[in-house]
Parts: structure tokens; sequence; C-alpha cells
């Protein structure tokens, strides 16, 4: 496979051009850098949205690194524990989702096959794999809504303002080069009030600490953003949302940020 040639961009969160390669996450010809403005960390060299359709579509990255990792996830039987102790991550996604956003309007944004959402909720998709958003879009006109077949931060921009209830990025976010246009882009379609769902591999998590750069949440190169909970609460404060913790209690020694994000029921 011929990797395409990208130019070098900018920080994804304050725009800065300086950054420094962390040499360990890079393997050729990637570049993992963190910004000397800001310090985030991201993906400095990503392929374009063509490539990541074909040659890099995450339901094919997901399973490369899958077997070449093993997993790579020691800590997994202790963060499985506390969820169970604490209860966290018994209850099912869905019923949270319709607790969050009641039964209206919800965006999923990287939807996949469509079906996270489920009535009475009624839903709508983009999704940028062509097999996954054909699935998803039969599946949310069945129930009232469709799916758009577009890269995250060109689909949002087609919906109306103030029209959803809800918006879900459950690992997506990572995925997306121009994360805070999809971020103002998602506050504008929100409506007053509403809440978006992100979850985002957890950068600063224990785990990727000991491992390193076998570490689950590397997927070269469709992640090209990596989070710490204070830089996805520093991205979401700048398109207008706060954000609230979902793991609380596990987020140390997990593998994953989860996190509520809400528009201000008013300006």
């Amino acid at each position: 496979m011929t990797v395409p040639q990208a130019q070098m961009r900018d920080c994804p969160a304050c725009e800065a051009a300086d950054a420094h390669a962390l040499d360990a996450y890079s393997p050729d010809p990637w570049e993992v850098a963190a910004c000397d403005a800001c310090d985030f960390v991201y993906l400095r060299n990503p392929p374009g949205h063509a490539a990541l359709v074909e040659d890099f579509a995450w339901e094919k990255t997901y399973e490369a690194k899958k077997k070449s990792s093993r997993g790579s996830t020691p800590l997994s039987p202790l963060i499985r524990s506390i969820k169970q102790k604490t209860g966290l991550g018994v209850r099912n996604r869905e019923g949270l989702y319709l607790d969050w956003f009641g039964p209206g309007h919800v965006l999923d944004i990287g939807c996949g096959d469509g079906r996270r959402i489920k009535p009475p909720m009624i839903p709508y998709g983009i999704e940028l794999s062509r097999a996954l958003h054909a699935e998803a879009d039969v599946y949310m006109r069945e129930h009232g809504g469709h799916c758009i077949h577009a890269a995250g931060a060109e689909g949002i921009w087609q919906f109306k303002a103030d029209h959803f209830d809800g918006i879900i990025m459950n690992s997506y976010l990572e995925h997306e080069a121009e994360m805070m246009t999809v971020l103002r882009g998602a506050h504008r379609a929100l409506k007053p009030g509403g809440k978006m769902f992100v979850r985002v591999p957890n950068y600063a998590s224990l785990n990727r600490k000991i491992i390193g750069a076998k570490w689950c949440g590397f997927r070269y190169p469709d992640h090209v953003n990596y989070f710490t909970l204070a830089s996805l609460t520093r991205a979401g404060e700048q398109a207008g949302f706060t954000t609230e913790l979902v793991n609380r209690l596990t987020l140390p020694v997990d593998d994953n940020i989860n996190a509520l994000m809400t528009k201000p029921a008013h300006n």
C-alpha cells in the first residue's frame, strides 16, 4: 500500500504551528506530536478523507490493531472490577442516551451501522464509510431520520440550527482532523440545553503510561487526536460547551474518557 503524502498540520486545538515530535509514538511515516503552545497531542500528517474511506477506514485499522497488540491492556481486569463494584458500565448505553436526551431528535456522528439510537429517539447520523453509511441510512429512515454520507466536519453543517435534543460522538472525535469545526457545528445544531455524549481514548490513562507505544489507543493513521480530560474540556469550552465527566471513579485507569457536554440553555 502506498501511503499518501500529507502536509504537516497546525495544532487542531489552538492552531499553533510549532510542535515537537513524540518519537516513541511516531512509527514511520506517521508523526505524533505535542503542541508547543497548548501541549495538545495529535497526528501531524494524517491522510485525507479519501484514504480514510478506503485504505485506512476505522473498521480496518481497528482489526489490525487488535491483532498486533493482542489488546495490550493488562489493566483491563482491574478496570472491569472497579466498574462492577461501583455499578459503572453495567447499565446499557442506550438507556443512558434516553435519560440524557429524551425521546427527541438525536444525531450520531461517526454512527457506524446507525443502531446506537433506539426508539423512542429519532435517529440521524453522519458516516464516512460508504458501506456503513448505506446500512445506517436504511435503519434510520425506517425510524424517522436519515444518515448523511460525509466527513463529520462537513456533514454537521447540513443540519438546521437548534435541531437536535442530543448528539453522540462515540469513539469519533479522535478520528476528526477538523475537530473544532465539528464541535462548533455540533453546538450550533443542538437545541439550547441540549447535551452531547463524547467518548475518546484517554491519553492520560495509567495504562498508556505503562505500556507506551503498544497502548490500545494508538491507531495509525485514523486516530489523529489524543485527548486528556483537560484538553477535551478546553476544546469543549472553545466551542461553547460545559463538560461533565461521566466515568469519574475509573478515569485514571480507564483507557477512555466518557464525558457529557452541555449547550447552555441561554446565551
